[in-house]
Parts: structure tokens; C-alpha cells; sequence
């Protein structure tokens, strides 16, 4: 009986020593490659300090101002480099949403679209821009959108691109790794083995996203993609997933309230939403909706089609700043 127990006290021992030893590789693995990141896309912009939160952002130009909200695991980067460039003549401004990027995101804070619109239209009110036009792409549209229906004096109109408008059936396997409820659990996952597997997965993860295009070879730095390879920036994107269906439902239930001009771009080859889905219903909701249907494009439009996404934020600026800002109103 002795030996046994001498025996499974090794064994013990050695399994314990084992984890010990993987999970110390994978702490200073992820340290490693969260320093090359941060080092390859630093924080280039400014910070609103917003309560707990400070909103990392960047601002260029002068006019009618244009806000840009991305989408799940992304980045500002996801703007300024495709469509700024495009669109110089107005105040374009481009923030990091909570925990994304080198915005900070408190302990408390969900995540849900609710949470997020709220300190959106916080955000709009700090640096006095007057009811921008907001532009959302993929999870930043359905943001966009819970901004409008809460805030809409806060808005003028709304550019969606690619975005998450209904709640799905069923959580497909290219997000299953996200779907990490337990905030422990999450924490632990981003501390060690999330961010490695995160970069060797980065090829096929790119070519879901971007498919049946290519991402573009800069995305990297220019596109902002070595920014997601931080700890911090895992935990924000799995919360953001989790904090989606606690209240997508109520979003979508209130679209037939929105009164402000709405244009759409989606690709028909989507992989990621699918515009049958998250598109083509909304233009029975929405009274003022124009949708844009790009054959054959997938979900990355401001990338893929920088020049007509540009196009459509006019036409749907041409609308929102027909009138006058009432100064005397602020």
C-alpha cells in the first residue's frame, strides 16, 4: 500500500510539473508575442476619459463629422487606412471600442449593445461632435444601430456595413472558441493559450473573414491585425460575444422606431453574416433604408470596395446634412 501511494504521489508530482511547465511556456509565449504586437501597431491616437473607461481614437479633418464603429475582434485601423483617405473633406473620427485596441475596458462592464451604445453617445457628447453620421461595420453596426434606437438625438444617420442585425439559430464552429462564459476562464484562456493559437490559426481565420477575397497583404499593420494578439484584446472580443445575446433580441425588435437615414452595404458572398439574414429584412423595417447588394463580395467591404463604401456614406450624408446644425439648440 505504501508503494501505490508513494507511486501515485510521482505520478502526481509529474502531471502537476507537466502543467506547471506547459503553462508557464504559454505565459511567456503570449508575453512575447503581445510586445511584438503592441510594438508593430501601437496606440497612435488620443484618449477620451469617459468615467472608468479611456477611449483610445484618432480624428482627421475638419466638416461634418463621421464616427466609425467596428466590428468583433477588430480595430480603428479597420477605417483609417481604407476609407479615410476617401472621405477627406469631412471630421472623420474612429474610436477603439471597450477592450478592443488600447481602449481600456473596466471590470463590470458587459459588453452588451446596450452597455456599448450608452457610452457611444457619451463618447459624441465629450468631444462635441454634432449628430455625426455613424458608420458601423459587422458587430459595430448592430452597436450602431442600439445607438440610434436609445440616442437618436445623438445621430443624424447610419452607414452599416456587413452588420449583425438578428440573433441566429445556433453558434456556428468558427466562433465556438469565443463563447467562453466563465470570465475566469476567459482571463486564463487569454493569458496563455489564446493568443498562440490565435497566430497560428491567423491564415485561416483571415481567409474567413475576407473570403472568397483576399486580405490585403499589409493587414497586419495597416489593417490594424497584429493589434488582436494581446491579451486584453482576447478577453474584450470573447465578452463581446458572450454579451450579444443578452439583448440583440430587443435591438431587433425595434427597428421599425428608427427615423433617420440608414444605407447598407453587404456582400453576397458573405461567409461570416449572411445578408439573407442580417440585410435584405431590415429594408422592410427600416423606412429610409437604401441597400447596397455587392455580388460576389464577402464581409470585409471597407477593404474590398473602398471607394464604393465611400460613395454610399455620401449619398447617405447628403441626406442626414441637408439641414443645417441648429447651434442654438446644442
Amino acid at each position: 500500500m505504501a508503494t501505490a501511494t508513494t507511486i501515485f504521489g510521482w505520478i502526481a508530482s509529474i502531471i502537476f510539473l507537466a502543467v506547471v511547465l506547459v503553462g508557464g511556456y504559454f505565459v511567456l509565449a503570449t508575453r512575447k508575442i503581445s510586445t511584438q504586437a503592441a510594438r508593430a501597431v501601437p496606440a497612435i491616437g488620443k484618449f477620451a476619459a469617459l468615467g472608468r473607461h479611456r477611449i483610445h481614437y484618432v480624428e482627421q479633418g475638419e466638416g461634418r463629422p463621421i464616427l466609425f464603429v467596428h466590428g468583433l475582434g477588430a480595430q480603428l485601423h479597420h477605417f483609417r487606412h481604407p476609407l479615410f483617405p476617401e472621405l477627406a473633406d469631412f471630421r472623420l473620427i474612429a474610436l477603439d471600442r471597450p477592450g478592443s485596441g488600447y481602449s481600456t475596458r473596466p471590470p463590470g462592464f458587459s459588453g452588451s449593445l446596450t452597455e456599448q451604445a450608452d457610452l457611444i453617445a457619451r463618447f459624441i457628447a465629450e468631444l462635441g461632435l454634432e449628430r455625426p453620421l455613424v458608420v458601423g461595420h459587422s458587430l459595430g453596426g448592430a452597436v450602431a444601430l442600439a445607438l440610434a434606437e436609445n440616442h437618436p438625438e445623438a445621430v443624424s444617420g447610419l452607414v452599416l456595413l456587413s452588420p449583425l442585425t438578428h440573433l441566429e439559430d445556433e453558434l456556428r464552429p468558427e466562433f465556438r472558441s469565443l463563447y467562453i462564459k466563465s470570465p475566469l476562464r476567459r482571463r486564463l484562456m487569454a493569458e496563455t493559450v489564446a493568443i498562440p493559437t490565435s497566430l497560428k490559426y491567423a491564415p485561416q481565420t483571415l481567409a474567413f473573414l475576407f473570403s472568397p477575397q483576399e486580405a490585403p497583404k499589409d493587414y497586419g499593420t495597416a489593417g490594424g491585425g497584429f493589434a488582436g494578439l494581446r491579451p486584453s484584446h482576447f478577453y474584450a472580443t470573447s465578452a463581446d460575444m458572450v454579451a450579444i445575446e443578452s439583448d440583440l433580441g430587443a435591438v431587433e425588435a425595434r427597428y421599425e422606431e428608427l427615423k433617420l437615414p440608414v444605407g447598407m452595404m453587404f456582400g453576397t458572398a458573405d461567409r461570416v453574416l449572411d445578408y439573407r439574414l442580417h440585410g435584405e429584412p431590415l429594408a422592410d423595417r427600416i423606412k429610409d433604408l437604401e441597400l447596397d447588394l455587392v455580388e460576389g463580395m464577402g464581409h470585409m467591404p471597407q477593404f474590398v470596395e473602398p471607394k464604393r463604401v465611400a460613395e454610399l456614406v455620401r449619398r447617405i450624408a447628403a441626406k442626414t446634412f441637408a439641414q443645417p446644425v441648429d447651434k442654438a439648440a446644442r
